[in-house]
């Protein structure tokens, strides 16, 4: 029982400190490992699992929407780069690039993609000619590279799996339409497949994506009182098009400019789910996205007959459509309890000699540990009952939460004071001007999250270290960028989204 207390005692309290217990749950849970390579982490099969099980429910959910896979070309020539201006300015301080192939020096750089904009453009330009090839509505599964100066488990790398939804209209209406689509579609996912209710909201000037005409966001509330930004969604008009050329004839005959958007999601939805849901003693994963629903944990397992039974029972959910193990390991049941705890699996099954002679098991729910004596005969049924009602009971927790931990500001005075003392969001009112804006930024100090009227604002602190130097650039050697960085620093990303 010693080493079963030793394996829970080695997660700090999340009230104590939440950043040390975050990294603590990754660890335990065996989500994921540091690499040699500075910056970038190595997805242990657990931390994988739960990758492939959101990517296997969205690649289904775009498909429905008319969405086809695509994979484009992991390097970026700069020239392409260069087409579209306040895009390349927007990722300069963060690319990555090439100069050599093999020994020899390529005569012209190329970056690791940061994001695949300009050879989806690139590919379009040649692809459409005609009304008649749009849509084009295409999505990549892939990684891309962003030299961060500041990395955190699934949060931040410099590189990270993700999935960017890119498309093509004949007119600006039919884009804004897929925008708010697909940013309906992952606000969807996060609530039904994930059970964390996030906020929807479009981004101010400043702060949309670079190139793009508006930004859509939606945004989750975690433990700490901290905002989570979870997807997001871009409309970039007919800017990409211009800048590329990008073009077809419509039903006139008349040549017009193709209306584009860009979305996507990445691996920082675990990290998410480690900060919604998780509590002091490891990981809480919702049932839909578990990779393991069951664990089935033998009591007394050397006695005739309980491994046997146990595997009868694990056949006999994996029938119900359940995805089930059996952890028939040499290590004791309080062990195994506090393993199968720590990696968040939604239900485990206890079962031993007399459980077996009296046709019966325990059922233990994960995130409420309420124990059910259920049948052996009825054991598929009355799980299934079970994870059903974990994965509403968990998005009701994860929403009350986010509603009590919702304030409201009537004047200036109150909202400050909100600000200064309330983790969480304020709603308050708001004049939509950027001095207005500047004036929140000032006010919130180290806060991250506030509202104004049917806005939500979220400033999270940003690395800025070799931040593109614009002026500098503008007056001297335009195409050239490593050599005008600017001076290391910090500052904070403000955001505004419309709430619901």
């Amino acid at each position: 029982m010693a080493e079963d207390k030793k394996f829970v005692e080695a997660i700090t309290s999340m009230d104590v400190d939440f950043a040390q217990w975050y990294t603590d749950v990754v660890k335990k849970a065996e989500l994921m490992g540091y690499s040699s390579v500075k910056g970038c982490m190595i997805f242990k099969p657990a931390g994988y699992a739960i990758w492939e099980n959101i990517k296997a429910e969205l690649d289904k959910r775009f498909k429905e929407t008319g969405v086809e896979n695509v994979y484009m070309p992991m390097f970026i020539p700069e020239s392409l780069l260069q087409r579209e201006k306040d895009h390349v300015e927007g990722f300069a301080p963060e690319v990555a690039w090439v100069t050599y192939g093999g020994l020899n020096p390529l005569q012209e750089r190329m970056c690791v993609r940061p994001t695949s904009e300009t050879l989806f453009c690139d590919f379009y330009k040649d692809e459409i000619q005609s009304y008649r090839d749009l849509p084009k509505v295409y999505n990549q599964w892939c990684s891309v590279v962003r030299w961060e100066k500041e990395t955190r488990p699934f949060l931040r790398s410099r590189e990270f799996l993700w999935q960017e939804g890119h498309t093509a209209h004949a007119t600006a209406e039919e884009a804004e339409a897929r925008t708010q689509q697909m940013l309906n579609l992952y606000a969807d996912f996060c609530e039904d497949f994930l059970a964390i209710p996030v906020v929807r909201g479009r981004k101010t000037d400043k702060e949309k994506f670079a190139g793009a005409e508006a930004t859509y966001t939606i945004e989750a509330l975690m433990h700490d009182g901290k905002a989570l930004q979870s997807g997001t969604s871009h409309n970039f008009g007919d800017g990409f098009a211009k800048a590329f050329g990008i073009q077809y004839t419509d039903k006139d005959n008349k040549l017009k400019y193709v209306h584009q958007t860009s979305w996507g999601m990445t691996t920082r939805l675990i990290g998410a789910l480690i900060m919604v849901h998780g509590d002091d003693s490891g990981l809480v994963l919702p049932p839909r996205v578990a990779p393991v629903q069951v664990d089935i944990i033998p009591v007394m397992q050397k006695k005739a007959g309980v491994l046997e039974k146990a595997a009868e029972v694990k056949e006999k959910l994996i029938k119900a459509g359940l995805r089930v193990k059996v952890d028939d390991s040499d290590k004791n049941p309080g062990w195994k309890f506090s393993e199968q705890e720590m990696r968040g699996i939604p239900v485990r099954i206890e079962m031993g000699p007399r459980d077996i002679e009296a046709n019966q098991a325990v059922i233990v729910r994960r995130d409420t540990r309420e124990k059910t004596v259920v049948s052996i005969d009825e054991l598929d049924v009355k799980v299934k009952e079970i994870l059903d009602t974990m994965q509403v009971e968990m998005l009701e927790r994860a929403r009350k939460h986010r509603d009590t931990h919702t304030y409201v500001a009537t004047d200036y005075e109150e909202f400050k004071q909100t600000v200064a003392n309330k983790p969480g969001f304020v709603k308050a009112m708001w004049c939509g001007n950027e001095e207005c804006e500047n004036k929140i930024k000032a006010l919130m100090g180290d806060h991250e999250n506030a509202a104004a009227g049917k806005y939500v604002v979220s400033w999270m602190t940003v690395n800025t270290a070799g931040r593109f130097n614009k002026k500098k650039f503008e007056e001297d050697y335009p195409g050239v960028y490593a050599n005008y960085l600017g001076a290391p620093g910090k500052t904070r990303r403000f955001t505004i989204k419309e709430a619901k």
